[in-house]
């Protein structure tokens, strides 16, 4: 007869367990961002901004880069433990690239020189700018500390220097100016958490416009509808039309719910008589 290892039977259990506390606690977050700290002490900073987000049900991970080299792809491999853990270096991880696609936006309160550079020049080969460019890519939204050197912090503990030389400064503020055309925001590190705030404003407010109205709805995010409800649908965009009308399964047994200041076409307006659908408006919280 074979023997059973109880031991292992019983972690497998409580791994599983665990895994699924875990995803159904996901499911409860407003969204989700990442850091990406230059090592492992840059974070003691963020402290009180990490209450704000975690108060406002905003999940972050946070990676650490510790050194000059580990900012360079070695491994090609980082693993993330989950919400409010860190991120640990892992051969079976996925790869650097694919950390954007589970985080809503990037957060990198350090950005130097080379990276800048990388960016620009649609480079990768270092962890940041390879998440910086598959967050571009798929559309996640990153912010960057503004007021950052430019310089690493384990070059200015090497060379025992804070800035930049002139030249070397000018190119990296040219740099910041390419990026912000990318679309890629520049803060100061203390406003952090008010502007990732803004950035889930938008989810908050819904969520309150759900419970005010006194039933669940479905939110639709990018023109698509998220199955929670087959009596209610939240439409979030500026312009309502006759193809995503058209593309929601919903229809026609549901309520329509759109932002004041909606518009809509006058083909959909056409389109909602006859699919006899009921349109409801909820203000924006200020």
């Amino acid at each position: 007869m074979r023997k059973v290892d109880i031991r292992s039977m019983v972690e497998s259990v409580v791994r599983e367990v665990i895994q699924t506390m875990k995803m159904e606690k996901e499911k409860e977050k407003v969204g989700k961002v990442l850091f990406i700290f230059c090592d492992s002490t840059a974070h003691e900073a963020f402290a009180d901004q990490f209450i704000r987000l975690k108060n406002a049900n905003i999940g972050y991970d946070l990676l650490f880069l510790d050194g000059e080299t580990s900012s360079w792809l070695g491994m090609q491999r980082v693993e993330s433990t989950g919400s409010e853990r860190i991120i640990a270096a892992d051969d079976y991880s996925p790869a650097a690239i694919e950390l954007a696609k589970d985080y809503d936006g990037i957060i990198i309160p350090e950005i130097d020189i080379d990276n800048a550079a990388r960016v620009v020049q649609g480079l990768k080969g270092t962890i940041k700018s390879e998440v910086i460019f598959s967050a571009l890519v798929l559309g996640k939204f990153i912010l960057i500390g503004a007021d950052t050197p430019g310089i690493k912090r384990a070059d200015r503990r090497v060379l025992n220097t804070l800035n930049l030389p002139l030249p070397l400064k000018k190119r990296y503020e040219e740099y910041v100016k390419f990026m912000t055309g990318l679309e890629i925001v520049f803060k100061p590190q203390i406003n952090f958490a008010d502007s990732i705030l803004q950035r889930f404003q938008q989810k908050i407010n819904e969520k309150k416009a759900l419970k005010g109205s006194g039933g669940e709805a479905a939110a639709v995010e990018s023109g698509n509808t998220q199955d929670i409800s087959r009596e209610n649908v939240i439409f979030s965009k500026k312009l309502l039309t006759p193809d995503w009308i058209q593309a929601q399964v919903h229809f026609p047994n549901c309520t329509v719910y759109l932002k004041q200041g909606t518009i809509i076409s006058p083909l959909a307006k056409d389109l909602l008589k006859e699919k006899k659908l009921t349109v409801k408006f909820f203000k924006r919280d200020e």
